[in-house]
């Protein structure tokens, strides 16, 4: 991996709540959710959707092939504890149902892989809880790990991150509420009819701060959603690094993620990562642990 030279932004988290609050805040859309009997019966069935997608990922000038999984799964959440709930709450906590998502990247620059992954833990009832309320990442390679946890405190986001790259350390710090990059995939999959857009005050997503080591602090974005055939594009441009972000999705529940495409400028030079839809499997994922179930991931064109 390429060591971070003398002009590469230090990862600090630059807009303190004062700078912030000047700015508009995210606030609940005021189209509001609601659960449908399709939604109830496609989410709440006790199974996950399990997406892979083929993977075209940027990393230092070249384009690498690769895979990316979306895990979506409703679950119960502790407020307090910001962990999954395995029994009912006690005392002063409270249990909340979240979309939870995971998304993985696996990729190889050279000789040794890349393999990362977020997740996102979005309430299902927007109106009463309008904010996510935990996102965490990891990166790992060869030169070491990364990882990086928001915890929705108070209202605001209380940060930890941690690096193995002397510049960037051990951080903890807080931004104020704002809207997520990170927690959009979930709100797509809420229904397309809530999604925010407009300008918005952004934080951009932890992937792409990770692997640009730049500042994670929220900026000025215009977020727009365009129907096409049998299906939504909803895009995200960021003002402050000309970064687009665009995310297609099915037109009809359960809107399904069919792909997406960023560009941005690194080091002077225009970037593009892809990513396409492959296959998508509904299962209990965590039922099935024994050698019998490999052929899954063969389903799922994943290499074992």
């Amino acid at each position: 991996m390429q060591r971070l030279s003398s002009f590469t932004i230090i990862f600090v988290f630059a807009c303190t709540y004062s700078s912030c609050q000047k700015k508009q805040p995210f606030t609940t859309p005021v189209s509001s959710f609601t659960e449908t009997d399709s939604f109830k019966t496609y989410w709440y069935s006790g199974l996950a959707e399990i997406n892979s997608y083929q993977l075209s990922q940027s990393r230092y000038g070249e384009t690498r092939e690769g895979n990316s999984v979306l895990i979506f799964v409703t679950e119960d959440f502790s407020e307090k504890k910001h962990v999954k709930l395995d029994d009912q709450p006690t005392g002063d906590d409270q249990k909340i149902l979240v979309m939870k998502m995971n998304f993985t990247k696996n990729f190889v620059t050279g000789i040794y892989p890349y393999s990362m992954m977020l997740s996102a833990f979005t309430p299902i009832q927007i109106n009463q809880y309008p904010a996510t309320l935990k996102l965490s990442m990891s990166s790992q390679e060869w030169c070491g790990h990364v990882f990086t946890q928001l915890n929705w405190r108070n209202k605001k986001y209380t940060i930890q991150s941690n690096s193995y790259f002397e510049r960037e350390g051990d951080v903890q710090t807080t931004v104020p509420a704002v809207l997520l990059e990170d927690e959009l995939w979930n709100r797509i999959r809420l229904g397309p009819d809530a999604l925010p857009t407009g300008k918005v005050l952004l934080l951009p997503g932890l992937f792409y701060t990770r692997l640009l080591h730049t500042q994670l602090s929220p900026q000025d974005a215009t977020i727009s959603k365009k129907e096409i055939d049998g299906g939504w594009v909803y895009s995200i441009q960021f003002e402050g690094d000309n970064r687009t972000l665009a995310i297609t999705f099915e037109k009809t529940f359960p809107h399904k993620i069919l792909g997406w495409e960023e560009h941005f400028m690194e080091r002077g030079k225009p970037v593009v990562t892809k990513a396409v839809l492959q296959k998508t499997l509904r299962l209990d994922y965590w039922a099935k642990i024994k050698n019998e179930f490999n052929y899954l991931r063969d389903s799922l064109g994943l290499q074992r």
